[in-house]
């Protein structure tokens, strides 16, 4: 009988045992499940303030930033909610990200941010925004140019005054290509007015006539082989 007893204690302790093992597996399943839930739908909103960031619906944006969603989080091709404004020229919505402190300096899978891209295409209202915002002036593109450089290539004039004038960037940075801001003015431009401004603005903040590319031709020597003469004149006077 006393074996019988013990026999069923065993067999009582073991169908316990089991019984808070399953319990204690039920309970990981769920919390697991939860929690993957929450971050489904974390997720889902951090891709929604990007869509509503790039269209320009700042009431959206205010609410999902409201409601807990990763302003700096980033799409498939590393795209935040700030840049996506950005490149469709959403000058509000880039203001009201900044304001609620958006990492502005995040690059993109194609080395883009903000600063960047706002530079290269003209865009002088949200530059100013990025600048007052403190971006970093340092950081480049793919090329290996900071904002300078294509603002300069692509004649945007008063995109250049408001970097040379309003932040710290290097008037002599020297890109993947071996150029500088005021060489990509001189090769790529047309010799135009605008370029013409620009040519102006680089060598009054203080830019290196001197420097070559790297075949060792001078911004002096290409504008004479282009025949942008006002761009010559104004490179001579300033030294070269």
């Amino acid at each position: 009988m006393m074996i019988i007893y013990r026999i069923s204690i065993i067999l009582f302790i073991f169908l316990m045992a089991g019984c808070q093992a399953n319990s204690n597996t039920s309970e990981d399943i769920s919390t697991e499940k939860h929690q993957q839930k929450e971050q489904g739908e974390d997720k889902k909103m951090d891709q929604e303030i990007i869509l509503s960031a790039e269209n320009g619906d700042v009431e959206k944006v205010k609410k999902l930033i409201k409601t807990g969603a990763n302003i700096d989080a980033t799409d498939e091709s590393g795209r935040t909610a700030v840049l996506a404004a950005a490149q469709n020229n959403r000058v509000d919505t880039v203001k009201l990200l900044i304001q609620e402190g958006v990492d502005i300096n995040i690059r993109n899978d194609n080395s883009d941010n903000v600063l960047l891209y706002a530079g290269a295409e003209g865009q002088l209202d949200i530059v100013k925004l990025a600048i007052e915002a403190g971006a970093d002036t340092t950081l480049t593109n793919r090329f290996g140019g900071t904002a300078l450089i294509p603002a300069s290539d692509r004649g945007h004039d008063e995109v250049v005054n408001q970097l040379l004038a309003h932040s710290d960037i290097d008037v002599d940075h020297i890109n993947h290509l071996n150029w500088t801001a005021l060489l990509e003015a001189v090769i790529l431009g047309d010799g135009s007015g605008d370029y013409q401004k620009i040519v102006q603005l680089l060598v009054d903040h203080g830019a290196d006539v001197h420097i070559a590319d790297k075949d060792g031709v001078t911004p002096l020597e290409h504008a004479e082989s282009r025949g942008y003469h006002e761009i010559a004149n104004i490179l001579k006077q300033a030294g070269a």
